[in-house]
């Protein structure tokens, strides 16, 4: 079969189970789980794997699953990913009532849509036309939060890093696969068209701050107090300060908050505790603002008089899209979403661990509409199941037959152009030379 033939066939075949998509994407949205924790959502995907016939391995960087299709003839592997995790937002009204977790991003479409792919390659048997595998990744752990649960992984040897993709990159597992790509679902509040790229997105670094203070009463003796408190407020104001020190071009985005601020309203606080992310276009950037936040807290220590720890642990790199696989993305969702759709996005502020995979390989990470309300936020929902779901399932399946069909020539293509930044060596070296931790005494000076 001819390759737009096999397209148009896999494409109907996903429509037919239009319904089954859409009820796993709402299922998913419905049960949402918080990173390396997703556990009925991983056995929900690996169920699925097991009904249609694909064998998968679950576990991976403790909850990701991963299938493979094998393809006629040797070549390149192609992975279609999708990631596991929700958010924490209590707030959000299809949000779990224990957790707090919720789907305010859209990663139940990313699993939606990858799991359609999969019914759509698999049941038309599309892998008697390729040249080299499709893996289908369920990814867990892409949503940067509960940094202190997940450093409680890092010390009892449960994972060596806090995100997906960089665990899963540590443990071997990307190892078999030449390119990677996914599908964001946006929303009509954060993108111009239907269906774009960025060139690129911030990476970063994450910091938990830890004042040490004194504590002492509050009303009768607030002299004999060392206020922690006091301190973090300070630590807040010298990072406002430190702003306009940052160049428009490196894209920085310092975003604090408090997460402890004392014990008792008696008590003259004695911790009190920052979270921050230090994000930046380049790697450069990030770690030149991260000097100047450590700076500034050290200030606000010295201030007060108190000590301050200062933990430090990698967050994602920067993103890069590759051309190639941007320019077969694009001809595919005009086909699907119409011509004139299509947008070419400035960089992006915000930050993912695709970033990290794309410096070692030839990543996707697009956008495709379907959600209304602003990510991360309680109004997000899927509001168009067949942009959310069903379109994204299409997209991805037409991009690995894209890259396989005949002897794959469009996968050995981007292979042949794609020069990484680093290699997987470097790569794990460089993250690992992130975790530090510092402790600054402040009356010392």
């Amino acid at each position: 079969m001819d390759k737009e033939s096999l397209k148009k066939t896999v494409c109907a075949h996903i429509e037919q189970n239009r319904e089954r998509i859409v009820g796993l994407g709402e299922c998913i949205m419905d049960e949402p789980e918080l990173g390396f924790k997703e556990n009925k959502t991983a056995a929900r995907v690996g169920a699925f794997f097991g009904e249609i016939g694909l064998e998968y391995r679950n576990g991976l960087a403790l909850t990701g699953v991963k299938a493979v299709l094998t393809g006629a003839k040797p070549g390149p592997t192609v992975a279609l990913m999708g990631e596991l995790d929700a958010l924490v937002l209590p707030d959000h009204p299809r949000a779990d009532s224990a957790t707090g977790a919720a789907h305010a991003c859209g990663h139940n479409a990313q699993i939606a849509g990858l799991l359609g792919a999969a019914l759509g390659l698999v049941g038309t048997e599309a892998q008697r036309e390729l040249a080299g595998n499709v893996v289908f990744f369920a990814i867990p752990a892409e949503e940067y939060v509960e940094i202190d649960y997940r450093m409680q992984l890092v010390r009892a040897g449960k994972t060596t890093f806090l995100g997906g993709k960089p665990e899963l990159i540590q443990l071997g597992l990307f190892d078999d696969i030449d390119m990677a790509m996914m599908i964001h679902t946006s929303s009509a509040e954060l993108a111009q068209g239907s269906v774009g790229v960025g060139a690129s997105s911030n990476g970063f670094v994450a910091k938990t701050i830890r004042f040490i203070g004194k504590a002492a009463h509050a009303g009768v003796a607030p002299e004999k107090g060392v206020n922690a408190l006091q301190a973090a407020n300070l630590a807040l104001v010298a990072i406002n300060c430190l702003r306009d020190t940052f160049r428009d071009q490196d894209s920085v985005r310092v975003h604090p908050i408090i997460t402890k601020g004392g014990d008792l309203v008696n008590i003259v606080p004695a911790e009190a505790t920052i979270e921050t992310y230090v994000r930046g276009r380049t790697t450069a950037a990030v770690m030149d603002a991260a000097m100047k936040v450590d700076r500034a807290v050290k200030g606000a220590a010295v201030a007060l008089g108190c000590s301050v720890e200062i933990q430090t642990v990698p967050g994602y790199m920067p993103m890069c899209n590759d051309r190639n696989l941007t320019r077969l993305f694009r001809e595919n969702s005009e086909q699907l979403m119409g011509s004139g759709e299509f947008r070419e996005y400035p960089h992006g502020s915000g930050s993912t661990d695709a970033g990290d995979l794309s410096q070692i390989m030839p990543v996707l990470h697009p956008y495709m509409s379907g959600a209304a309300g602003n990510a991360h936020s309680t109004a997000w929902h899927i509001t168009n199941h067949d942009s959310g779901y069903v379109t994204p399932a299409k997209a991805l399946a037409m991009m690995a037959i894209d890259l396989l069909h005949g002897d794959a020539e469009g996968a050995r293509q981007v292979q042949d152009e794609f020069t990484p930044s680093m290699t997987k060596a470097e790569y794990l070296d460089g993250q690992k030379q992130v975790f530090q931790r510092v402790v600054f005494d402040g009356t010392q000076v």
